[in-house]
């Protein structure tokens, strides 16, 4: 007995209207796919030629740089690791320069978040005032570090600075002052230049995160009767914690690579207590002209970063997740 075969066009006649466009889309589906696939590659190709020429490509030469004899001039003179990494370690100032380095990290990140937090929540309602008040904050930050550093250079000057000369006149010091004239001066002066340069960019990283936070939760917690202290802590930074996250990694980072403001305003003075470990890293590469323990500390210096940024995301997720 011969069985005969099922007649495939009746069948597709037969199928519901949810059947045939599935089959015909197995023809289409894998051109579709690598059209995007293509789309997508195009758009990525320049931000990954950037990064390859950029990023990449430099720090495989100061890998490169790091385990070899590199002067400045006279260029590659052969392999020497680790003489590179011990030489910088035994400088003495590569653990003044990291001391420093961290004592300023804590200072501006409390000073500068603390204030960003405070002026975000004073413009954060909409009120008469609040969108003026919110480009004042900011305007600092339009300045470059390094044109604001030299401002306040001129500033701080005991001679030619018009801030030495208003505490005269007003009788609250009798001499000129040196505000870059001693380590805690040079410091807290320093601090001071970042605070008012920085402050309103991380005030706008916090103000969007605060008006993303809906108001029918801060009218029901006030319905409920809840102070102002409790809703702060409560509401406001459990649920602004992504913002604060942001601003806390990109202060760290940046208090840790800090290098303009020190370079303009003390050069590392006064005898060496203001170095940062960039500062150290230039003096390696162009005083000592040695390319080689320059990009060791280089090298030092990005791992000890990476780690610290894994140690926050880690902690963040941790916090996330409790």
């Amino acid at each position: 007995m011969q069985v005969k075969a099922p007649d495939r066009t009746a069948a597709d006649h037969r199928a519901g209207p949810e059947e045939r466009p599935a089959r015909r889309s197995r023809t289409t589906r894998p051109l579709w796919r690598s059209r995007r696939t293509l789309q997508g590659i195009g758009y990525a190709a320049p931000t990954a030629v950037y990064v390859a020429v950029f990023f990449v490509l430099p720090l495989l030469l100061v890998g490169q740089m790091s385990l070899h004899d590199w002067p400045l001039i006279a260029g590659d003179r052969g392999r020497n690791a680790p003489e590179n990494f011990t030489d910088v370690t035994d400088s003495t100032l590569f653990w003044p320069a990291v001391r420093f380095t961290l004592l300023y990290t804590a200072i501006v990140t409390v000073v500068l978040l603390g204030l960003a937090l405070l002026l975000a929540l004073l413009v954060q309602e909409s009120r008469p005032g609040a969108g003026f008040l919110r480009t004042i904050y900011f305007l600092p930050g339009a300045l470059g570090l390094a044109s604001a550093s030299l401002l306040f250079w001129g500033l701080y000057s005991p001679t030619t600075g018009p801030l030495s000369r208003a505490l005269e006149k007003l009788g609250l010091v009798d001499d000129p002052v040196s505000f870059l004239g001693t380590p805690t001066s040079a410091l807290l002066s320093t601090v001071f230049l970042v605070v008012w340069k920085f402050a309103g960019f991380y005030m706008l990283i916090l103000l969007v995160g605060l008006q993303r936070i809906p108001h029918e939760l801060y009218e029901a917690a006030r319905m409920d009767g809840a102070s102002r202290g409790q809703i702060f802590r409560r509401i406001t930074l459990p649920l602004l914690r992504p913002s604060l996250a942001l601003s806390l990694l990109l202060c760290v980072t940046g208090s840790l690579l800090a290098f303009d403001q020190f370079f303009v305003l003390t050069k590392g003075g006064p005898d060496n207590s203001t170095v940062t470990i960039v500062q150290l890293i230039y003096r390696e590469a162009f005083q000592r002209l040695n390319l080689g323990t320059a990009a060791a500390l280089s090298i030092l210096v990005l791992a000890a970063l990476l780690l610290l940024n894994a140690a926050q995301f880690r902690g963040l997720h941790r916090a996330d997740e409790s």
